[in-house]
């Protein structure tokens, strides 16, 4: 187990400690809303992961630094960025600030990080989660995100896979996820990849590809995500209540969308595909 002196640690000024548990070659499980939190998979995975468990909350990240809160442009842009408030009667009585919290399970040698994805000072953001790691012994992160693609609701989402060095490809295989061929517009997560070796941590993302055509919480990209993710980490992920939710949420967009003819037909089309390439693969 690597074992680091926290007072030689030089740990930035945006990261809160609350509490220091002794884990032993921990994993951290990590979930940002924004870029890859479509279908809320990304915090709906970690947040069921955290279930019933006796979490203890460990560390923040202070906020300010990191998010544009006042964008210049139309009204339904600004509204992307701004705090929610909430008004009673004249009263401002809530206002919600972006939130960045770890919680332990070190019984388990589990640590989960639920916060959004930084507008700026990525490097900044970053340093905070590897030094957390390091102060915890964390020598694993697993992300857990999604993508919209072409894949229907009515079938199992594509898991795909994305490791920080070359020599973790044979866990993408292990655990039957897609490697990642993507190009373009990166993530938080792509950059926590790419810097993940410098400070002696492996790093797996994992993302579910989810219809493209649904907006809100997909429960079936939630619950294939959380499968995944308990045999990675050996451990049970009680999923029972998330079947029947995937059960009636798929009922529910079924017939929904079977009000739409264009879109049923489209829907068709995708299944066919789908079906396809499942045939091609078991041929090959």
């Amino acid at each position: 187990m690597r074992t680091y002196n926290a007072a030689d640690m030089d740990t930035p000024s945006q990261l809160k400690l609350h509490a220091e548990p002794k884990l032993s070659s921990a994993t951290l499980l990590l979930a940002l809303t924004g870029w890859m939190d479509g279908g809320d998979v990304s915090t709906g995975t970690v947040k069921m992961a955290m279930g019933r468990r006796e979490v203890k909350r460990v560390a923040t990240i202070d906020p300010e630094d990191f998010y544009i809160y006042n964008f210049p442009g139309s009204m339904e842009i600004a509204a992307l960025f701004r705090p929610e408030v909430k008004y009673e009667r004249g009263v401002v009585t809530q206002i919600e600030m972006p939130a960045n919290a770890f919680w332990a399970d070190a019984e388990q040698n589990l640590v989960f990080f639920v916060g959004r994805e930084p507008n700026l000072k990525w490097q900044t953001f970053s340093d905070c989660i590897f030094d957390l790691s390091k102060r915890l012994n964390i020598t694993r992160i697993i992300f857990m995100g999604s993508f919209g693609g072409s894949v229907p609701h009515t079938r199992e989402p594509r898991l795909y896979g994305s490791v920080s060095q070359p020599k973790l490809r044979k866990l993408l295989k292990q655990y039957g996820l897609r490697p990642s061929d993507y190009e373009g517009p990166g993530s938080f997560a792509s950059f926590l990849l790419h810097e993940a070796p410098k400070h002696d941590i492996e790093m797996l993302s994992l993302v579910a590809e989810i219809p493209s055509y649904l907006q809100g919480t997909n429960p079936l990209s939630i619950e294939a995500i959380s499968r995944r993710l308990a045999a990675i980490l050996g451990q049970p992920i009680d999923l029972d209540t998330m079947r029947e939710t995937s059960n009636d949420w798929e009922s529910r967009v079924t017939a929904a969308v079977e009000k739409d003819e264009e879109l049923a037909e489209t829907i068709r089309k995708l299944e066919e595909a789908y079906d396809n390439e499942l045939i091609e693969a078991e041929g090959a």
